[in-house]
């Protein structure tokens, strides 16, 4: 037996095992034991992969250089900056446990609070308004913009990860993290109180792990792959827990594990097809670690979320009573008087929180679009206290039930007061929706005669149980028309001047809806010092936590799909690659400085190409197989196809969903988006400058002949000038990419200012840059 390294490798490569053979048969002695083990040592040492040094000196160097980008003059501007009111006050309220609602998941803001905690912060600053003083305030905003600087910092050296691990080289792992160190919108998101550093962290971590776990797909259930299969897992947990963009995460790896599992069942494969049981554990473990484990941590954060917040707060009002009686303090709970028969009452809408209003103003006799009214009295939603916001509650039947409670499901009728008429709807279309119904009231006469059916109405409760009482501000309800089955629904839209510009008031036919939510604020006949006002004390309530979990669920998808109203900075998706415009963040008049939201438009340009550039090789490529040329070896083809194509559909689905969305876009939600398109362009580097040639040990070269192996000198030569070519246009990149940042850095971190043609010589394209005149 050969004591060569390479005789020894090519033995443990075998199928044999290395070990002592029979003298007899091979005629050559066998080894002593310890001759043997020092065989098995070297071995192991020539097949154990060198420490790439140069790759981790490398790795250093952009981790240093990501947190000095990122922590450098965080503490400028000394203000509350742009979307900082909204977590940094999320962050105080949950100092002081007092509920608030949000449309984003709470592991992000725990994050802040987590920091604030900490630093023994009390919570007591709400962030009201952009460009309040910290200073004054005694706020230690420091340490809560040091949590996302941290998170960004890390992201940077992930990115690096993330193509090293894919195999890349040291050039294309440098130029795809250096276009996320120097870029401007990564950098000023991760300065400040805001979300999105933990959710591109997270977005980067749930790829470089599952890049991990993919590497050991010929080492199944063992240690090390489950443990990155879990990891990503988690990942995508902190990802989708942060934002519910990061769902888009779980699309990512979704598709990359549906591939894979297709592969595993391929008879053809090279390890052979696995039997079903065999790939239903396959199967089993990725769904138990990327679907259940997921959505286990996810719904830990929101039991986090509601033990922290037990005490009444501005979120209130987001709830059901039936929530709110699980927070201490709460006024609504704590004030809710039971409603009786001829009680006058307020009435208020939820959403809008307009008052349910008439006055002696008819209908006009035709609307604008030529339809016809009824003429009748105008039924509005008006925002202000009012003497006509009073309504008489009446029974059908007769005056028996004087001092009855009112209850779920009674049918009534609404008694305006000022002007003594009675609330009904009817088969008559109201001013703004040609399918609802109008809402009018009619003289009692008329009310007690052949118009009596439709002044009935049905009290619905939500969330109750059977025949419970009515309440004031406890009682969340719905008004049903009773022949008709339409609902009491009012919008923002205002009239016109014959209406004084007030809400239009209509019937709506989907009962189902949200928005058709009433409450009753006040029974302004109750006099002060009655008996009905006289409070017990209150227990605060429990509620099961999925009980609480699905309607915070339901609440947070309402309100977030209504964020449609129309914003200064609001941007579209096709704006985003080619960075048209940015965010104004903050501004100081008078030192002219100002923090704006942008990317750095070199590397933008860059990485937006070659997405562009990517897409142009595969077709290229495709269309040269369909006529018999194969230009590329294996090796490069499956790069491509499999490691940059698995990149680019990172950016496919973290960009392309956001054209199906209808409420605000920012440009901060192509961050994602970004990072996954700065590593197609370190891995189309490496296939542009560094393309191993076809004439390979085994490969067909030219003429169809098999490659000789006297040109593998040549071939290593040509493979290490490709490499310096790498490094030359890596290292071009990096130095234009460090002159944007460099020259868009006053508008990043807000100093210093600049004069008005300064200001004007960075406004490259739509950037609506202040003090450019």
């Amino acid at each position: 037996m050969s004591s060569q390294p390479g005789s020894v490798r090519k033995r443990k490569d075998a199928s044999t095992p290395l070990k002592a053979k029979d003298a007899s048969a091979t005629g050559i002695a066998a080894p002593r034991d310890a001759e043997l083990d020092a065989l098995v040592k070297a071995t192991r040492e020539s097949t154990t992969p060198p420490i790439e040094w140069n790759y981790r000196i490398a790795l250093g160097i952009i981790t240093v250089l990501a947190f000095v980008t990122r922590f450098w003059g965080i503490s400028h501007p000394n203000e509350v900056v742009f979307d900082e009111v909204h977590f940094g006050k999320f962050a105080s309220y949950y100092l002081e446990r007092t509920y608030f609602f949000d449309v984003h998941p709470p592991f992000g803001k725990l994050l802040f609070a987590l920091m604030g905690w900490f630093v023994g912060y009390d919570g007591h600053f709400h962030f009201e308004n952009i460009g309040d003083s910290y200073v004054t305030n005694k706020v230690p905003y420091v340490a809560f913009r040091a949590m996302p600087a941290l998170l960004g910092a890390l992201t940077v050296p992930v990115v690096f990860n993330i193509m090293w691990e894919s195999g890349y080289t040291l050039p294309a792992c440098i130029l795809s993290a250096g276009l996320i160190l120097f870029d401007n919108a990564h950098i000023g998101q991760t300065r400040l109180i805001l979300l999105d550093a933990t959710l591109v962290l997270a977005m980067a971590c749930s790829l470089l792990c599952y890049i991990k776990f993919y590497k050991l797909r010929h080492e199944p259930f063992g240690r090390k792959w489950w443990k990155w299969l879990l990891l990503t897992g988690f990942a995508l947990s902190c990802d989708m827990s942060t934002k519910y963009v990061g769902l888009f995460a779980f699309i990512t790896i979704g598709s990359a594990v549906a591939i894979d599992l297709w592969d595993l069942l391929n008879v053809n494969r090279r390890q052979g097809a696995l039997d079903l049981p065999e790939f239903a554990k396959h199967f089993a473990a990725r769904a138990f670690a990327l679907i259940i484990v997921p959505f286990l941590f996810y719904l830990f954060w929101f039991q986090v979320h509601f033990t922290i917040l037990s005490r009444s707060g501005p979120g209130d009002d987001f709830m059901s009573p039936e929530f709110q009686e699980t927070l201490s303090d709460n006024v609504m709970s704590a004030n809710a008087v039971t409603i009786n028969y001829y009680d006058h009452i307020q009435i208020k809408h939820k959403e809008t929180n307009a008052y349910l209003h008439s006055h002696p103003d008819k209908y006009p006799l035709r609307y604008d679009d030529g339809r016809v009214s009824s003429q009748g009295q105008q039924v509005t939603g008006y925002p202000y206290a009012d003497a006509n916001n009073h309504w008489q509650i009446l029974p059908v039947e007769n005056d028996e039930v004087l001092g009855k409670p009112v209850q779920d499901s009674d049918v009534v009728r609404l008694r305006h007061i000022v002007t003594d008429t009675m609330l009904l709807s009817h088969d008559v279309a109201s001013p703004y929706y040609p399918t609802n119904q109008e809402f009018s009231t009619v003289p009692m006469e008329s009310a007690l005669g052949d118009r009596f059916n439709d002044t009935l109405f049905e009290i619905r409760i939500e969330n109750s149980k059977p025949r419970q009482e009515f309440k004031s501000l406890a009682s969340h309800f719905k008004l049903v028309h009773f022949p008709s089955k339409v609902a009491m629904w009012t919008h923002t839209t205002p009239l016109p001047d014959w209406a004084y510009k007030q809400q239009e008031i209509n019937g709506n036919k989907n009962l189902g809806q949200s928005s058709n939510i009433w409450l009753v604020d006040e029974i302004p006949s109750i006099p002060k010092d009655s008996e009905r006002l006289i409070k017990e004390e209150r227990k605060v309530k429990s509620m099961p936590f999925l009980k609480k979990w699905f309607e915070l669920q339901r609440a947070m998808f309402f309100h977030n799909n209504a964020l449609t109203s129309s914003h200064p900075y609001a941007s579209e998706p096709f704006i985003w690659p080619f960075l048209l415009r940015g965010v104004s963040f903050w501004t100081h008049n008078d030192t002219r400085q100002q923090i704006y939201f942008l990317g750095n438009p070199l590397g933008w340009w860059l990485a937006s190409s070659l997405l562009a550039v990517y897409a142009g090789i595969i077709a290229a490529d495709q269309l040269s197989l369909r006529r018999g040329v194969d230009a590329l070896d294996q090796r490069t083809r499956s790069r491509l196809y499999n490691s940059t194509g698995f990149f680019f559909l990172a950016w496919a689905t973290h960009y392309l969903p956001f054209y199906l969305m209808g409420r605000q876009l920012f440009l901060h939600h192509y961050l994602p988006a970004h990072l996954a398109s700065v590593l197609v362009t370190g891995a189309l580097l490496e296939f542009i400058f560094n393309v191993e040639p076809v004439v390979d040990d085994g490969s067909v070269a030219k003429g169809g002949k098999k490659a000789p192996k006297k040109h593998l000198p040549a071939r290593e030569k040509l493979a290490g000038q490709n490499l310096l070519t790498s490094w030359a246009a890596a290292g071009v990149i990096i130095a234009v990419v460090i002159g944007g940042w460099y020259f868009f850095l006053p508008l990043t971190y807000g100093y210093p200012g600049l004069t008005v043609p300064q200001v004007n010589a960075r406004k490259w394209l739509g950037y609506d840059l202040h003090f450019a005149k």
